[in-house]
């Protein structure tokens, strides 16, 4: 008999601890993580000289470091990105060139084109103050190289100093 009360004192406690085995969790946690977005684009070499340039003038390649040289355009974020470029007007001493995708031109408007074109170089696009697509995406770490052409206005209106301009490549997500 003392068998029998110690055999189902045995079994009601693994009754009970099955019981108490087969209730669920009141709670659940999902472990979640973030990264975010870095838009980041590097450029080398950072400055293009065309040199002395007829006016009125055709396409020119810059003169320095080398006839024509590459620019790369390289992704520092941490994703993929799409590369935009855009020119700007060019400042001279009395005279500002206006940067155009039309022809170039010369009094009163003195237009001028600034192109950039990428491998194979064959075909140049007119940029303008609005951002163009220079490459729909590029992996992190990736490159992109281009080249830079230059036309003069068909007039210097009497303003022969050097004239600057810049050139931006901007990073955005794809």
């Amino acid at each position: 008999m003392k068998s029998f009360i110690a055999s189902i004192c045995i079994l009601g406690l693994v009754g009970m601890v099955v019981g108490v085995a087969v209730q669920g969790a009141d709670t659940g946690t999902v472990a979640a993580t973030v990264t975010p977005r870095l838009l980041s684009v590097s450029v080398s070499p950072i400055t293009v000289g065309y040199g002395v340039v007829d006016v009125p003038g055709v396409d020119k390649a810059p003169v320095t470091p080398t006839t024509d040289p590459v620019i790369t355009a390289t992704n520092d974020g941490n994703a993929a990105e799409k590369l935009n470029i855009k020119g700007a007007n060019a400042t001279g001493t009395s005279v500002l060139w206006t940067i155009t995708t039309a022809a170039p031109g010369g009094s009163p408007t003195y237009n001028y084109n600034h192109k950039f074109g990428v491998s194979p170089y064959s075909i140049f696009t007119a940029m303008d103050t609005n951002y163009a697509t220079l490459v729909a995406s590029v992996a992190q770490g990736g490159t992109q190289d281009f080249r830079l052409r230059l036309s003069t206005p068909t007039d210097a209106g009497a303003d022969y100093s050097v004239h600057s301009t810049t050139v931006t490549v901007q990073a955005v997500t794809p």
